[in-house]
């Protein structure tokens, strides 16, 4: 008689990679499609007036750094993320055509990045920037 060796198991064994759960914070997601979104010809800024002023204080203070997600606000599931993005748009450029970008850019980042599905991108356009108008955060003058 032979020696048989018993299996540990009948059932197929899970691979490495399927062995766990991933969770993505929805500061994550923000972030990246506030990188995307900046990344666009035509976007001059992000954020509702009022969050872009809070946001050039908190950029004066030591530690506080730039917040790449402002203007940005994620809905992340399991599987699936909703985002809604507030920018502010260059004078003259075709409105639709800048948000059209702004959906596709970001889109194809988070899908990219992150494995989940983007199920809808909501943009609101908050102002236009014009030629003669100064800067919201001027930059920081050197003495």
């Amino acid at each position: 008689m032979a020696d048989s060796v018993p299996s540990a198991s009948k059932e197929p064994q899970v691979p490495p990679a399927d062995r766990g759960r991933t969770t993505i914070a929805d500061g994550v997601v923000e972030k990246i499609a506030g990188l995307a979104a900046r990344d666009v010809v035509g976007v001059h800024a992000m954020g509702s007036g009022l969050s872009r002023t809070f946001g050039a204080v908190r950029d004066r203070v030591p530690g506080g750094g730039k917040s790449v997600a402002r203007g940005v606000k994620a809905e992340v599931g399991e599987v699936q993320t909703a985002l809604d993005l507030e920018i502010v748009v260059d004078y003259g450029v075709a409105i639709a055509d800048v948000a059209r970008a702004v959906r596709e850019n970001v889109i194809s980042a988070v899908e990219r990045m992150t494995g989940l599905e983007v199920v809808e991108v909501n943009i609101a356009v908050t102002d236009v920037k014009l030629p003669d108008e100064e800067e919201d955060e001027p930059e920081p003058r050197l003495q």
